[in-house]
């Protein structure tokens, strides 16, 4: 064996020694990815469970208002366990907005502004909506570092061997949804 032979033997270690090294860069970033959704789904899942109590008791108020609550309770009524990642992620988009439409309600009528279940869930509702946007950012700075590996050359290369894929990140998709929710009275 020549020169030559020991110039092939050397690239290839060089090549497996990278091969691994961005695969165990992927594995890291791609566990960073599901760290950061499972942070965000405790606090999903959170405004998954206060809904149904903010819905009753606005229904108590605004019987007329019935449209609304529907979409909300429609949006809701998935088993959320049962949900892929992308599923939680756009119903929860629209579910913001559902919300939004829920406290414009409340502005509606002063009663319900008083009332102390209500004022209780506004005031856990607008902690966990802090708590999300949070770990919206955390999720999609992670989301953003593993794309930018799987898509950048040439461990892009090694990502589409191993079965990499670009992650979704969490956005907003209307002007709706942009809009904060406001649960201050």
């Amino acid at each position: 064996m020549g020169i030559v032979g020991y110039i092939i033997i050397a690239v290839l270690i060089i090549l497996v020694i990278y091969f691994i090294c961005v695969y165990n860069s992927l594995v890291k970033l791609n566990n960073n990815v599901k760290e950061a959704f499972s942070t965000m789904d405790v606090y999903l899942k959170k405004r998954w469970d206060l809904i149904p109590n903010l819905v009753e008791t606005v229904k108590g108020y605004a019987k007329h208002e019935k449209g609304t609550l529907e979409e909300v309770v429609k949006l809701r009524s998935g088993a959320y366990d049962k949900m892929s990642t992308d599923e939680k992620i756009e119903n929860n988009a629209k579910l913001s907005a559902g919300i939004t439409k829920i406290m414009a309600l409340a502005e509606s009528y002063p009663e319900l502004k008083a009332n102390q279940n209500f004022l209780s869930l506004s005031s856990d509702l607008s902690n966990v909506e802090a708590d999300i946007a949070n770990s919206r950012k955390y999720y999609n700075g992670a989301v953003k570092i593993f794309n930018n590996k799987v898509m950048m050359f040439p461990s892009n290369i090694v990502a589409n061997i191993l079965g990499y894929k670009e992650q979704k990140m969490y956005e907003v998709d209307s002007d709706e949804e942009r809009k904060n929710v406001k649960v201050q009275f």
